[in-house]
């Protein structure tokens, strides 16, 4: 019989990453207020284009109101998005503190001046989770950007 502690255990791990799949959800159907509410008040996002450890963020988004302005700014211009969510890790769990990573490739599509595009764009995320009376948040998340390929949409 499993214990009331690996119980929560599993329920905290699948909470967390029901968070992070309902994140690319609310991108991918224009809830820029809904993925922006998956933060804590206080939450902090950090974009970069290279490994974190060594270089610096070219966009940092602090508090819910900017996350969801900066969200809105980013991804309110592309006709379609699809978020294809891979791996997901809890790399750490303990209370109402975890850390995790996951993977994503990011399409979406663009209409500029009648030519549609098509982006590609592998992300890694690194986030702290916080636990907030009762429900996972996501305290801090670095975005990193791997790759991005942009061509012309054929069909």
């Amino acid at each position: 019989m499993p214990s009331e502690a690996s119980l929560q255990q599993f329920a905290d791990r699948y909470a967390l990453r029901d968070l992070v799949d309902a994140y690319a959800h609310c991108a991918d159907v224009n809830d820029f207020r809904g993925q922006a509410a998956l933060y804590a008040e206080n939450g902090r996002v950090a974009v970069y284009t290279g490994d974190p450890d060594t270089n610096e963020p070219v966009q940092v988004l602090t508090g819910r109101d900017e996350i969801e302005s900066g969200i809105t700014a980013t991804l309110q211009d592309f006709e379609q998005t699809f978020h294809f969510n891979g791996q997901s890790t809890v790399l750490t769990l303990s209370g109402n503190q975890a850390t995790g990573e996951s993977y994503c490739i990011a399409h979406m599509v663009a209409n500029v001046a009648g030519e549609r595009t098509l982006t590609a764009m592998t992300i890694r995320y690194r986030d702290t989770f916080a636990r907030v009376d009762g429900r996972w948040l996501f305290a801090e998340r670095l975005l990193i950007i791997g790759y991005t390929d942009r061509r012309p949409l054929v069909a």
